[in-house]
């Protein structure tokens, strides 16, 4: 069901509240934020200027508040501070130590503002929210590596970090300029440009060994976050088709939109799921080995052929064993 539609008058504060948290704030977000058109934004921020709140406009820039000016503290709803119980519990498991420390902090700042029954709401629930299970996205040696990179990203200097690579050993030292960060399939992932390899590359935060901000200032202009994630979903991909057993594909649910799910069926054999796999040779037929005696492949016939030589490789490890 949609959301109410916000009213007027807490739209206008909203939008005060804003222009409070950012530097500059643009019609068309606002716009989008609140689901209204760009000429009723125009008109609140209008309503606020006569009200007396000091905002200057520049057109294809954006909205700001004078220097200085602060609106006295704002006091949270109940499901606004019970939503502050979830986030910490979140916070806790997926950054790492040091914005952890800075987060409850935060948290512990916009606590004191609230109404004692939203502090006894809140005590109520804390100990009933738990957040488990997981990988381990960070290296227990490196209890400040998203600080860092953040640092990085945002004062545009190098930075330096031990690396360890699936395949190997040993980790190696890399210069880099972090492009940006972001999280997938339950990992935290950098994207940055390596001097060692010359290019673009993928580093995965549990793999950082070793992490040191330089003062080196990047050497070249990067390109923005999307780009490249949007260069990965264009990437050529493999059509695949599979057919499960309806009690086993509520359990792939979780999983397989991480292979490139597109779409499934239901017919008289069993469900019929399609995916567009960019790695069907190695992840994808992986995965397929976990509940393959409840599914058959429908193609590639070369999918086959590469599942059944990793099949035969743990059956011949097996009977080496024994």
């Amino acid at each position: 069901m949609a959301a109410e539609p916000i009213n007027k008058f807490d739209r206008i504060i909203a939008i005060l509240i804003q222009l409070q948290s950012r530097r500059i704030v643009k019609a068309q977000d606002l716009a989008n934020r609140f689901e209204v058109s760009l000429r009723t934004i125009y008109r609140d921020i209008r309503s606020l200027q006569t009200a007396g709140v000091p905002i200057s406009g520049e057109a294809g820039v954006g909205y700001e508040l004078v220097e200085g000016y602060r609106l006295p503290p704002v006091m949270f709803t109940r499901e606004e501070a019970s939503s502050f119980v979830a986030a910490e519990k979140l916070m806790e498991r997926f950054i790492d130590k040091r914005l952890g420390d800075h987060f409850a902090a935060a948290i512990a700042k916009m606590k004191a503002v609230l109404r004692m029954t939203e502090k006894d709401w809140i005590s109520s629930i804390e100990p009933q929210v738990m957040v488990r299970g997981g990988q381990p996205i960070f290296n227990d040696k490196v209890p400040d590596a998203l600080s860092v990179l953040f640092d990085s990203l945002a004062q545009k200097v190098q930075i330096e970090i031990n690396y360890k690579k699936l395949e190997s050993d040993q980790a190696a030292l890399r210069t880099i300029e972090p492009v940006g960060v972001f999280h997938e399939n339950e990992f935290w992932y950098m994207m940055a440009y390596c001097h060692l390899r010359k290019d673009y590359r993928r580093f995965r935060t549990d793999r950082i060994q070793g992490i040191k901000k330089l003062e080196i200032p990047f050497a070249k202009e990067h390109p923005g976050l999307e780009h490249f994630l949007d260069r990965q979903q264009d990437a050529p991909r493999t059509k695949v088709r599979i057919l499960v057993t309806p009690a086993i594909a509520k359990y792939l649910d979780r999983q397989k939109s991480h292979q490139g799910f597109v779409e499934q069926k239901v017919t008289d054999k069993g469900i019929e799921m399609t995916f567009m796999s960019r790695y069907p040779e190695s992840d994808f037929a992986r995965w397929f080995i976990t509940f393959g005696d409840y599914a058959t492949l429908l193609e590639p016939v070369s999918l086959k052929k590469t599942i059944r030589e990793i099949l035969e490789k743990q059956l011949k490890n097996l009977s080496d064993e024994a």
